[in-house]
């Protein structure tokens, strides 16, 4: 029986995970060289195998996913332009601005269901200078992000996909993909990675998540882009050196983790439908697709999570009244039935 008052479960965040012994194993044996001179072994094959599985020509190492899109919207846009993106993206709430401070980019917000676009709504958004008498701006890039965070691990279906990248190439603008956890949606979908994003123009993921490793994305799309992208990565202070050693830790992630994030997004509905019994908490499960479980609280979502930290389960608040559960490779089953305890015992004390 183990002891439980020796581990927290922590369902705060995919982000939590800490490398196994044998991908610290791969990453100390790792063969390096000077990363910003094109000449670390190990950073070009986990490059070439990203941009492999994704159907691209080409990729580009990153210490995060942030900078990542960061890299991709300096690319893609002058300054000026406009993105148009879903209102609730982690590009537009997460990213300090940067499209901003970095590209010199407005944004135009599109509504989304559970953090999905419709076609028709990115379409109207996209916006011209010309015509307008200049008071408009270029829209130039159409963002999308799949999984949706704030959607709940929400997953783009491909003929949506298929459909905005339509819309924006018809409109002269390139088509971005936040695809921080792309091979969840991938998992989910039953879609091929390379299908999925055949017809983005440029797509970030993310190694440092669910696959498990400690630091890195990759950005991809074609040789020409990537180059561009290369110069703004050592101008935002992205280039690396012997960054062979956290290239291997995502080299083995890919190799070793894609296909058990199956288990992932089975605890997740599996906690979703048990805190779905408990008084106080309400949850559309529906919306369940991957890896998140987004919790509606009768009471402030501030005291369930004081009072779950005592019990030794921890999570994020997001606002007044919802929870944000989050399920990966250090969780069992029996973490999350002592979750479940917690969330009961709770409850029965917030309402007598």
């Amino acid at each position: 029986m183990k002891d439980f008052r020796l581990k927290r479960v922590d369902l705060r965040s995919d982000t939590v995970t800490k490398p196994c012994q044998d991908m610290r194993r791969a990453m100390v044996s790792a063969k390096v060289g000077d990363d910003v001179n094109g000449d670390d072994p190990t950073v070009l094959l986990l490059q070439q195998k990203v941009a492999k599985l994704l159907g691209k020509e080409a990729g580009l190492f990153l210490p995060s996913g942030t900078m990542s899109n960061a890299v991709a919207v300096r690319t893609h846009t002058q300054p000026g332009d406009e993105i148009i993106t879903e209102e609730q993206s982690h590009l537009y709430l997460y990213e300090g601005g940067g499209y901003a401070a970095l590209s010199g980019c407005s944004v135009a917000l599109v509504p989304g269901k559970r953090g999905i676009m419709c076609p028709e709504d990115v379409e109207r958004r996209i916006r011209r200078a010309e015509g307008s008498r200049g008071h408009y701006p270029n829209g130039r890039l159409v963002c999308l992000e799949n999984t949706s965070n704030r959607g709940g691990g929400t997953c783009y279906p491909r003929y949506i996909v298929d459909a905005i990248s339509q819309i924006a190439h018809s409109k002269d603008c390139r088509l971005h993909l936040d695809g921080a956890r792309l091979f969840n949606a991938a998992i989910a979908t039953k879609e091929k990675p390379a299908r999925m994003v055949r017809d983005c123009d440029s797509i970030s993921i993310c190694l440092s998540k669910g696959l498990g490793a400690p630091v890195g994305s990759v950005l991809v799309g074609t040789k020409s882009f990537i180059e561009q992208a290369h110069r703004w990565r050592k101008m935002l202070g992205g280039g690396m050196r012997q960054s062979g050693i956290l290239a291997a830790g995502g080299i083995f992630a890919l190799e070793s983790n894609l296909n058990r994030l199956e288990e992932d997004h089975r605890r997740a509905r599996l906690l979703g439908e048990s805190l779905a019994e408990i008084g106080g908490l309400s949850i559309e499960l529906d919306s369940i697709e991957t890896n998140m479980v987004y919790v509606e609280t009768v009471k402030p979502a501030s005291s369930w999570v004081e009072a779950l930290f005592g019990k030794g389960i921890d999570c994020f608040p997001l606002g007044e009244k919802h929870l944000r559960l989050v399920t990966h490779l250090h969780l069992e089953d029996e973490d999350i039935a002592r979750a479940v305890i917690a969330f009961e015992e709770i409850s029965i004390q917030m309402n007598q």
